[in-house]
């Protein structure tokens, strides 16, 4: 199960930082009718690792008394983040919920106000329901001296069963150096990167923007994460998953068989890397290795996979098990091994 998160985080497109709805959500809220949505402001600069404040203002009809977030989607511009959330706007009268939206530098660009989700924010999961869509005003956001996010691992090609560390550096990306204090940030694994829980999960970088976290074995399993802590969630943030080797190890069924006849090669790939292939070569000549059957399929949760050779003539032939390079997992091949044509 852990492996298949894992390389589902790969597929998917860059790190979805923390603070989104669940996908998976019923329908809009029945008691919430939306009359107006309006910001004090239509655009806002804001520089570095600051938020602008932005007072949001709704008007309606609900038969709760929960607060709402107001959600402003990208329309333009170059920034990290994509979607904007309100802060959990208070109801101050029947029918009017105000209070901040808090800007980051992050947003950089155009965005627009698509709807309302009836609070509290909760990180991940969201409302119960999904947002009341509602086509409001745009703001302008110019965000400049943006946080760049970098990482490196140690070691750099993680083994199976080994500790890891990371290294992360939060710079300004407009002048390539730190910000020259303490960034306070949130480390997180699995669970911790899609589901931001707010300041309480945070750590601090020294003066140079850098910070270190070691990790267990098993945390090489599941995407790993540095996100800026905002309000209701994160700003901004990185995820990666480490590099693993690949190890693969292979064995035909049978010593020999007839020219042409199907001898299965039975192998596994550590790891267990169910979305990737593997690939039958046989030596041509001295040092020439050719594919010489259909990919392989490594099967979930085992890693186990069976290729076919076929003996093209008499005499012993030595074959071998490619594993290219896949996601995480670094290039393998296993030992020559040999069958023999009869």
């Amino acid at each position: 199960m852990k492996r298949n998160r894992v390389l589902a985080a790969l597929l998917a497109a860059p790190l979805l930082l923390a603070g989104f709805p669940a996908a998976a959500q019923a329908a809009p809220d029945p008691d919430l009718k939306i009359d107006s949505i309006t910001l004090n402001k239509t655009s806002v600069a804001v520089s570095g690792l600051n938020t602008a404040p932005v007072t949001v203002t709704v008007k309606g009809t609900y038969s709760g008394d929960s607060p709402v977030n107001v959600i402003l989607e990208r329309t333009g511009g170059t920034g990290s983040q994509r979607t904007l959330f309100s802060t959990n706007l208070p109801r101050l009268a029947n029918g009017t919920w105000s209070g901040p939206l808090q800007v980051p530098s992050t947003a950089n660009g155009t965005f627009k106000v698509t709807g309302v989700l009836t609070g509290p924010f909760f990180p991940g999961s969201g409302s119960m329901t999904d947002p009341t869509p509602y086509a409001g005003p745009s703001l302008a956001v110019t965000g400049t001296h943006q946080p760049k996010i970098t990482a490196s691992v140690s070691p750099k090609v993680v083994p199976f069963g080994s500790k890891f560390s990371i290294t992360w550096a939060v710079t300004d990306a407009q002048t390539g150096k730190p910000y020259g204090s303490k960034v306070r940030v949130v480390l997180g694994t699995d669970n911790i990167c899609a589901e931001y829980f707010g300041p309480g999960y945070t750590n601090l970088t020294n003066t140079s923007g850098v910070v270190t976290q070691s990790h267990a074995a098993s945390d090489a399993e599941w995407v790993n994460c540095l996100l800026l802590p905002g309000n209701p969630a994160s700003v901004g943030g990185q995820g990666l998953v480490v590099a693993r080797p690949g190890i693969v190890t292979a064995a035909p069924s049978k010593a020999g068989a007839p020219v042409g006849a199907i001898v299965p090669v039975n192998g596994v790939v550590q790891g267990a890397p169910s979305a990737c292939k593997v690939y039958l070569q046989r030596l041509y000549g001295a040092t020439q290795w050719k594919t010489v059957s259909p990919a392989g399929n490594i099967r979930s949760y085992s890693g186990k996979f069976t290729l076919n050779a076929q003996p093209a003539y008499k005499g012993l032939i030595p074959y071998r098990v490619y594993f290219p390079k896949c996601y995480n997992y670094q290039a393998g091949v296993t030992k020559a091994f040999y069958i023999r044509g009869l």
